[in-house]
């Protein structure tokens, strides 16, 4: 028994450990729960789930997984302070990688400085097609046939960062805004799993704006 008790412990210290940030309804933060359960992200945990909406309904999803939970509301308080206090809470968890799952908040210089190249974002379109609010309703009103989804590192601009994956949906005859995103939505629940998966694995280089994958 002591001997398994050893490798558990050996087990989680190899863990990598995620924050996760949402301020909704969290159906990433759940897709990404599934995948470290499944097997799809290896050797990953989530430390931390935070949000800066108080009991939104992602934020509830994860008390009774067991998961850390913190809520920082953001409305009314200078940007500068409230990412403060999550860069805190993340650095208590020993976050090694920050999630945004749905966060609507633009993250301050000092935020993305703390954590350089360890924060990944979904985007509902292929970027760099359509960024910021309603991007499937963009996509949808300017007559694409093809959208998608991106994942990519945060940097300091709007929906910017360098991609790491991404997987398009077509735009079907029969399609309204709703439709395509939700089927966008499909597909984001199986790109971002994949998308940490690689990032934690380690296995890659940035060139300029590019994700190299290392042979």
């Amino acid at each position: 028994m002591r001997h398994a008790a050893q490798a558990e412990a050996r087990t989680e210290q190899t863990n990598k450990r995620l924050g996760i940030l949402l301020s909704g309804r969290g159906s990433n933060f759940l897709a990404i729960a599934a995948a470290i359960a499944d097997g799809r992200i290896p050797q990953a945990e989530i430390a931390v789930v935070i949000s800066n909406v108080a009991e939104a309904p992602g934020l509830v999803a994860a008390r009774p997984m067991g998961l850390a939970t913190a809520t920082f509301v953001s409305r009314g308080r200078p940007r500068a302070d409230h990412d403060a206090d999550v860069i805190a809470c993340l650095r208590q968890h020993q976050v090694d990688l920050v999630c945004l799952a749905g966060y609507m908040r633009l993250l301050s210089p000092g935020f993305i400085a703390a954590f350089p190249d360890r924060i990944l974002n979904i985007h509902p379109s292929l970027l760099p097609a359509f960024p910021g609010l309603d991007a499937q309703t963009q996509a949808f009103d300017y007559g694409c046939i093809v959208a998608g989804c991106t994942v990519h590192f945060v940097d300091e601009h709007l929906d910017h960062g360098v991609i790491v994956l991404q997987r398009a949906v077509p735009v079907l005859d029969g399609d309204d805004a709703d439709a395509l995103a939700h089927r966008i939505l499909e597909q984001e629940h199986l790109a971002y799993p994949e998308a940490i998966a690689r990032v934690l694995s380690g296995e890659y280089k940035i060139e300029g704006r590019r994700y190299v994958t290392r042979a």
